[in-house]
């Protein structure tokens, strides 16, 4: 028989969904629900495929009490550029949790994505962030800096940030459209070890295999947020950082232990802390954060099932209130 489906393409989505506390506080409730141990998340499905310079990663999970679960598709063919054509894309599909039909295809080109990987950094910074944040940094140029440090602003409202990039004329750019949507006072930074000395808040959005940010820069009252290594043989910090830290905390650690900066350090020997807290513990309480604002605080992001999961169906309850998209029949 029949059924509804909800097409979505990007155009509708970036009308409908946008990275404000309402989405941050969405996620939070995925990290929530991972923490009760009930969520269904398989090991991340990834792909290499050195042929062609491409690689698919697929993340799914089932979320009780959710309506519906996601299924995300992720593709990065890093030469597309070279014919004009965009290297990252995807889709999310949303399924019934009680019939298991299709309900929404999002074809999002990893918008959807974007977006719930910075909702995630700004439930880390709410979390283990100093109460008081008056100097953030990123490194990293991309859409990934611009989207975390508008996400962190909005539950640690920093007045200053600094920016750092291995291409200064990104970072200039960087700096100037940050400076423009958060209406403080933003600059480059051409020294990553002064950006991390000047800062309370650190967020590394790179695609760095080999570390961009050094054990002996943190210092006490220090956050980072490191979120780029998110498949195997990426890393942004150094291994030893791990276990300097006073805290480290990990998004989902049988993931971190493979993909994140927990996988370097263990590759390293670095690694004797034992089994990390995850974020939704510390989200719930079950595990100790921050306790102190001179403590320095790790948090490793990898992205979770149940973060697509949240915000496809967040996706999609926005598109039906604003009659957004296009319903077509099986």
């Amino acid at each position: 028989m029949p059924h509804d489906i909800l097409v979505l393409t990007e155009a509708d989505l970036r009308k409908a969904v946008r990275l404000d506390l309402e989405t941050i506080d969405v996620v939070e409730n995925a990290f929530r629900a991972l923490a009760s141990g009930a969520v269904i998340m398989p090991p991340i499905l990834s792909m290499d495929i050195p042929q062609v310079h491409g690689e698919v990663d697929v993340k799914t999970a089932y979320i009780p009490g959710f309506d519906g679960f996601a299924i995300k598709v992720s593709p990065g063919f890093f030469d597309n550029p070279k014919i004009g054509l965009p290297s990252l894309n995807g889709l999310m599909i949303l399924f019934s949790a009680k019939t298991g039909l299709v309900e929404a295809l999002l074809l999002d080109n990893g918008f959807l994505t974007d977006v719930r990987t910075a909702a995630a950094g700004a439930v880390a910074a709410r979390h283990l962030a100093p109460s008081t944040v008056e100097t953030a940094g990123v490194m990293g140029t991309g859409v990934q800096a611009r989207l975390q440090m508008t996400a962190a602003h909005q539950v640690r409202p920093f007045s200053r940030l600094l920016v750092w990039g291995r291409d200064a004329a990104k970072a200039e750019a960087c700096a100037a459209d940050l400076a423009k949507t958060l209406g403080i006072d933003v600059k480059a930074e051409a020294d990553p070890a002064r950006l991390v000395a000047e800062s309370q808040l650190v967020v590394t959005t790179t695609p760095a295999r080999d570390p961009v940010l050094m054990a002996d820069w943190l210092h006490p009252g220090l956050h980072v947020t490191a979120m780029g290594s998110d498949q195997e043989g990426k890393n942004e910090l150094q291994p030893t950082a791990l276990s300097r830290a006073d805290l480290y905390v990990a998004d989902r650690v049988s993931q971190c232990e493979k993909l994140g900066e927990l996988a370097a350090a263990i590759r390293a020997g670095d690694w004797n802390g034992g089994t990390p807290a995850e974020l939704g513990e510390i989200v719930t309480g079950a595990r100790t954060g921050r306790t102190g604002d001179d403590q320095i605080t790790i948090c490793d992001l990898t992205g979770t099932g149940a973060q697509d999961t949240a915000i496809a169906t967040l996706a999609r309850e926005r598109a039906l209130t604003a009659e957004a998209g296009t319903t077509i029949q099986s």
